[in-house]
């Protein structure tokens, strides 16, 4: 049988409206009395009914999380491992997490609209902010607690987790150029997301000042985060006059169908042609060759989010309202140094 704060109060010879007020806090309550009382029902084992505390505190105790899966798969490492970090902060802070998947974009007002209307969540995490984002106007004009993934032109208003997708991008194409490529190419995330415009920025900034110039028919840009996508835009590029002899690509994923495409002309990675990948998943070590890439601190971006997320929902002031984190080039086997001049 659980046990009650009728069963507390019993064995401390107590009111049970003493014990109550004791587990929740009341100011009328001694401190003696509430230390005794919380290490009496720890003792015995006695868990607060969550019903109960939510009619309380008119709170879920529920984080609520959307993913629209025409930006990512939602098989993608990065988002697992983003889900699995968050899901992890959630049960270490008491909360849940309510996760929902939206096919549509048409359709995504709505899923947010179910969440926060319907008071099933205490505050949302949005991930991959884009330009105009209508989900960001929403929560703002309704006062609903969130915090995001990503910047955007609003970044004042509201606390956020980044990664500097321009350093990393910085990093990528330097090392490229380090390895003696000189026609790097750039293959982008959808437009729309404001993390690819500031990857692309980093892209720009290093080749110039490594003297090498912008050559826009190097730039292509992806609809979606798939390896068909990659593939795709790698074939695009292969097939210039001009083609390039390295690539930034902006997401694993994608890198490992441009890898593919590369492979299909008969050429040699990391000696013919260099590749240098975005989020470090755990298939950019497997595959062959290994994949160099750019890596995320995912599990440390999602601990973030779920714990500012949770003080901003309980009205505790954060140390930090917009928090950049930095990624790390992992160099592998796909850059290797540049051996010969590409040939069809």
């Amino acid at each position: 049988m659980p046990v009650t704060i009728k069963n507390i109060a019993a064995e401390l010879g107590l009111s049970v409206s003493t014990v109550s007020k004791a587990l929740n806090d009341y100011p009328d309550i001694a401190p003696q009395t509430r230390q005794l009382v919380k290490e009496t029902a720890r003792r015995m084992g006695y868990r607060a009914s969550a019903a109960a505390r939510s009619l309380r505190t008119r709170r879920t105790n529920t984080i609520g999380l959307i993913f629209c899966i025409i930006d990512r798969h939602l098989t993608d490492p990065y988002y697992l491992d983003l889900l699995a970090s968050i899901g992890e902060e959630c049960s270490r802070q008491g909360f849940d997490l309510l996760l929902s998947v939206c096919p549509d974009r048409r359709l995504e007002r709505s899923a947010y609209e179910r969440m926060v209307d319907g008071k099933r969540v205490d505050g949302m995490i949005l991930t991959g902010t884009r330009h105009g984002d209508g989900r960001i106007a929403y929560l703002v004009e309704r006062g609903f607690p969130f915090v995001s993934l990503g910047r955007s032109e609003r970044d004042g208003d509201f606390p956020y987790v980044d990664v500097d997708g321009a350093k990393g991008i910085n990093d990528g194409v330097q090392h490229l150029i380090d390895q003696g490529y000189g026609r790097i190419g750039f293959v982008g995330l959808p437009p729309e997301l404001v993390c690819a415009g500031h990857r692309f920025q980093g892209y720009q900034t290093t080749l110039e000042k490594g003297g090498l110039g912008l050559d826009p028919r190097l730039v292509t840009h992806c609809d979606c985060l798939t390896q068909e996508a990659g593939y795709q835009a790698m074939q695009g590029l292969l097939e210039l006059d001009e083609p390039p002899d390295a690539a930034c690509v902006c997401s694993d994923v994608m890198a490992l169908g441009a890898m593919g495409a590369v492979q299909e002309r008969g050429l040699a990675m990391g000696r013919d042609f260099g590749i240098v990948g975005f989020d470090d998943i755990p298939m950019a070590a497997q595959v062959q060759p290994p994949l160099t890439s750019i890596r995320q601190p995912i599990y440390e971006v999602g601990t973030r989010l779920c714990r500012m997320l949770i003080k901003v929902v309980e009205g505790e002031p954060l140390a930090e309202s917009h928090v950049i984190l930095g990624p790390t080039l992992v160099i592998r086997e796909s850059s290797g140094p540049y051996q010969r001049g590409w040939a069809r």
